[in-house]
């Protein structure tokens, strides 16, 4: 039931801009993404092996990625966002526009409703900005501007290669005491290490990229020439680059591969490149960084400076990357978290890599567990607890001490006894099953545990919660009969999906890897196991893409990425077979014919750990989480200390129903609001005089602002409908 609404026109200050604002930010994200993976058939899609080794998706592989706007579409859109945006910033809380479809398992949004609603916000931005430039007609849409990733891009992968060699030629002109270690291109660009002590500033970026230009203009051509080791070591003396010898050594096939621009300088490279430097649009490329990198990653080498790049095919391109990277700043989960107050890393006090979560984040932390752990049980899973350190004996056994040790912390002694923090929970899942005694009948048994482990990682290579030394798996583990395979894996992906879906990610990438060279097991065990996850997929109609021999030695494996609201992919769910352990634990339980056999064991875990998932979730939604996980769901902002008696009755009966509620006052209410909203609270309730009279709540969201005045009891069961729905928003 809506009341009619009293007016608090001090809550409604920019109400309007803010709402078009958000709209436009909208429409301009929903463009952003980089890719969206369709899952509405069944084929398999092929892989293939570019020159260098490198794994590349056939050309019919994919579906084309979702477009930008053009440039000056995006400059209409962002000076639109400026003028109509408040002080406050507005958080976007979904890239899909309303009315766009998505199948459920990633397909894009339709096209239709995409063209429409771009051109009803182009309309606003030509009608508000009237910039000297608009087009005459602002239903014409303007070229889709692509950003593809090096992997999605065989040209722009060439592209940028090439241009880090460029990179590298400008660096030793311009500073000849510059020596050159590695150039590979990345995702979106490429960099190049060089040795060089008295380091670069951001101005010795500018000449540099002044000289690749020139390099550039001059169109050198760029060959590839085939050499003997013995050629190669006597050249890379000549003009004594040490570490390009340690490159070479590294090189264990032959002959050894240089690439030449024009006479002027060479490096070695297995390829490929573009055919000559006037191939590269200097409008394109762009040097954005220089950072700290330690030679081959160990500490007790020395230290290198890193050049960061990006390259593109036209200055279109370029100029929506560079939105991009905005907008990716905006949400970093570093900046969002510590606003937010959910955590911090303390590396002064505590040491690097180790997440201290706040009350806020903690209290989020335990909403997903608790999610979690309910579903697993619903799900017919049992849940299992297990200790954080364990005898080195049994690393031995699993052999994570032999493949794994750089990755784990050295051994404690504990009454003679040596014992190691636990990188992996696998193998403490296996001593509980050795504890059993198991029938065919039995299996498959399914244990799950968000389990903490620990795990050295480099100072050099953390990076806020993407990459921490402690950290919570949600793992789980099926030991199951071999004819259960496909039915355990679908019933797996059946989850993933719906623990995906719960957290508003619907668009998938996803892997199946095969058998390497080297494996263990038998061919006939493979091929069933590979079979088994084939149909799983199939069954669930999700395209995928295989990787051939990508897969672990001890097992093949299904590997999911999700993509955000702004369009990254991130590693995530991942579903693994292991005829490994089993066997080196002796792992065993008996068949119909009273006879031993080793059961099959399947890896798992969908979230890949809480704290990663966590940053994650931080980023798709800006810090603006959905209702039901939201740290704090209400704020009840007082207009006068009369209402004092209202607002504590308020407060409790929400809390009654689950609602985590806060009343904050002391201050004016343009303050108040302003706080609430800096802070992404999801939903304000103001309370005047009226509203206690009529036992009623003047209600603001994060998402639309002031949205009118309705009965407390359509409050509280509107919230706590969207708590237990799970939904993103309250249905108001």
């Amino acid at each position: 039931k809506v009341v009619p609404a009293h007016t608090h026109t001090h809550t409604r200050t920019h109400a309007h801009g803010r709402r078009e604002a958000l709209e436009t930010r909208k429409v301009r994200l929903h463009h952003m993404a980089t890719t969206r993976v369709s899952s509405s058939t069944t084929s398999a899609l092929g892989s293939g092996v570019g020159t260098s080794g490198r794994k590349r998706l056939a050309a019919s592989s994919r579906k084309p990625p979702l477009p930008l706007p053009s440039s000056k579409s995006f400059k209409m859109l962002r000076t639109f966002a400026r003028k109509t945006t408040s002080s406050v910033a507005t958080a976007m809380t979904s890239t899909r526009p309303r009315g766009a479809s998505s199948s459920v398992n990633g397909a894009s949004s339709s096209s239709s409703v995409q063209t429409s609603l771009f051109r009803q916000h182009r309309r606003m931005a030509v009608r508000e900005c009237r910039p000297s430039h608009a087009v005459a007609d602002p239903d014409v849409v303007p070229e889709p501007v692509p950003l593809l990733t090096s992997d999605e891009s065989e040209d722009l992968l060439k592209i940028r290669h090439s241009t880090a060699h460029i990179l590298a030629m400008a660096t030793q002109i311009v500073y000849p005491k510059a020596q050159c270690t590695i150039g590979p291109w990345i995702d979106r660009g490429f960099y190049y290490d060089f040795y060089y002590p008295d380091g670069f500033t951001d101005q010795d970026l500018k000449k540099i990229q002044k000289q690749m230009y020139k390099i550039i203009r001059k169109d050198y051509p760029i060959r590839r020439e085939e050499v003997s080791r013995e050629e190669a070591t006597k050249r890379i003396k000549e003009i004594n680059e040490p570490y390009k010898l340690e490159i070479l050594d590294m090189i264990k096939t032959e002959p050894i591969t240089i690439y030449h621009i024009g006479d002027e300088w060479w490096d070695l490279c297995a390829g490929p490149h573009v055919e000559s430097t006037g191939k590269i649009e200097q409008k394109g490329i762009k040097l954005e960084s220089v950072a700290g990198a330690y030679w081959r990653g160990d500490e007790t080498k020395p230290m290198l400076q890193r050049i960061y790049g990006t390259a593109w095919e036209t200055q279109e391109q370029l100029q929506a990357y560079e939105l991009f990277k905005e907008e990716a700043k905006r949400r970093d989960h570093r900046t969002v978290g510590k606003e937010m107050g959910l955590f911090s890393l303390q590396q002064d006090e505590a040491g690097g890599g180790l997440v201290f979560w706040h009350p806020k984040g903690a209290l989020m932390r335990h909403q997903i567990e608790t999610f979690w752990k309910d579903l697993h049980l619903q799900r017919g899973y049992d849940l299992v607890s297990t200790p954080h350190v364990a005898k080195s004996e049994l690393w031995k056994t699993s052999g994570h001490s032999d493949f794994y040790s750089e990755n784990m912390y050295q051994q404690m002694q504990v009454e003679e006894e040596s014992y190691q923090l636990k990188p992996m929970n696998c193998p403490f899942h296996i001593v509980v099953y050795k504890d059993g005694y198991y029938s065919y009948r039995d299996l498959p048994l399914r244990w799950a545990e968000l389990g903490t482990v620990y795990r050295y990682e480099r100072s050099g290579t953390m990076h806020g919660l993407f990459r921490v030394r402690g950290f919570t798996q949600d793992d789980a583990h099926v030991f199951c009969l071999p004819d259960q395979i496909t039915d355990e894996i679908t019933r797996i992906l059946d989850l993933v999906e719906e623990v995906l879906r719960t957290f508003g990610f619907k668009d998938y990438e996803v892997n199946l890897s095969t058998r390497p060279e080297k494996a263990v097991g038998s061919d006939e065990i493979w091929e069933r196991a590979e079979l088994a996850l084939r149909d799983s997929l199939q069954r669930k109609k999700w395209d995928y893409i295989v990787d051939d021999g990508g897969g672990a030695f001890y097992g093949p494996k299904i590997d999911i990425k999700i993509l955000d609201a702004i369009g990254r992919k991130w590693q995530c769910s991942t579903i693994q077979l292991d005829f490994n352990l089993p066997e080196r634990f002796d792992l065993s339980y008996i068949d119909q014919n009273n006879e031993k056999q080793r059961p099959i064991m399947i890896h798992r875990a969908i979230f890949g750990s809480l704290e990663r998932f966590f940053g994650i979730l931080t980023e798709n939604y800006a810090g603006s989480f959905p209702v039901w996980i939201a740290p704090v769901q209400v704020r009840l902002l007082p207009v006068t200390d009369t209402v004092d008696e209202y607002i504590q009755r308020v407060a409790n009966d929400m809390r009654a129903k689950g609602i985590r509620v806060e009343v904050k006052s002391g201050e004016r209410m343009k303050k108040l609001v302003r706080n609430a909203e800096k802070e992404k609270i999801p939903i304000m309730c103001i309370i005047g005089k009226d509203e206690a009279e009529n036992e009623t709540l003047a209600v603001r969201t994060y998402k639309d602002g002031d949205i009118g005045t309705y009965a407390l009891t359509d409050v509280i069961s509107k919230v706590a409908e969207a708590k237990e729905q799970k939904n993103e928003h309250a249905s108001f």
